[in-house]
């Protein structure tokens, strides 16, 4: 529950003072050995908290990931390895709901009165990628947007080495009247530029590391999109699919509130 949600249910009655209470003390800092948690950026921000798996020991991953689940009964883990993703579902089995997208690296671990809650839909958000090198970022995204509240049409696989393949994408994407593109491409980068000279919303372009030597690894890719001579095209890290979906997602939570 964001902060206007949190508000609004106080003011119409649906929770008391005391449980007001009780959430309002999450707006605080919780430390635990190794690690100073931000237990309030998702009433905050309206961001759900996330945790880099990437470089942490089991042991820190579990302490922190436990510490947020009690505090918010959510946490999404990014970058999380198949040893990592074992010992979180161990630890969590029978007591959470756990999604995981391997391809992706993410998981979601949620108490079963989140996972039954009946999220909004904060509108729709389109997802492209050039190649399917590219899916693994683009998973990233689409499940940190669902987790946001977003519908997420996807359309992978349709960089311009085949140019055809974009257009019904774009159709598709206009017809469902999204409100951002996401576009995730490696190698020259090309496909967010031709993208965003196609539509009328916000395009984020997403540099994947897939490439051959000079220039590989996202950075010819990155060059190449922040070089885009396309308005309306902005460009997040290599392979930062959580910036570019929590970019879309607030974008499409803003024009929802403006459609009320």
């Amino acid at each position: 529950m964001d902060l206007r949600e949190f508000l609004k249910s106080l003011r119409d009655g649906k929770i008391g003072v005391d449980e007001a209470v009780a959430r309002l003390r999450l707006l605080a800092v919780r430390e635990v050995e190794g690690a100073c948690l931000d237990v309030s950026r998702e009433a905050r921000k309206d961001v759900p908290e996330m945790v880099l798996a990437e470089g942490k020991s089991l042991e820190d991953l579990l302490r922190i990931t436990k510490a947020f689940y009690a505090e918010t009964g959510r946490i999404i883990i990014t970058r999380i390895s198949d040893a990592q993703a074992s010992e979180i579902k161990k630890a969590f089995r029978g007591k959470a709901s756990i999604l995981h997208s391997k391809k992706g690296r993410v998981m979601v671990v949620k108490s079963a009165s989140r996972a039954k809650e009946d999220t909004e839909k904060a509108g729709a958000v389109a997802l492209l990628t050039a190649g399917t090198a590219d899916i693994g970022v683009a998973e990233e995204a689409r499940v940190v947007m669902e987790e946001m509240g977003c519908r997420v049409l996807t359309f992978y696989d349709i960089g311009i080495a085949g140019m055809h393949r974009l257009f019904p994408a774009i159709k598709k994407s206009l017809e469902a009247e999204v409100d951002a593109i996401v576009v995730v491409a490696g190698m020259e980068g090309a496909l967010p530029s031709i993208v965003s000279s196609l539509v009328a919303v916000p395009v984020i372009g997403v540099p994947s590391s897939a490439g051959y030597g000079v220039g590989g690894k996202g950075e010819g890719a990155l060059i190449s999109m922040l070089q885009s001579c396309s308005a309306g095209l902005v460009v997040v890290n290599i392979d930062n699919g959580v910036g570019a979906a929590v970019a879309a997602a607030l974008i499409s939570k803003r024009v929802r509130n403006l459609r009320k």
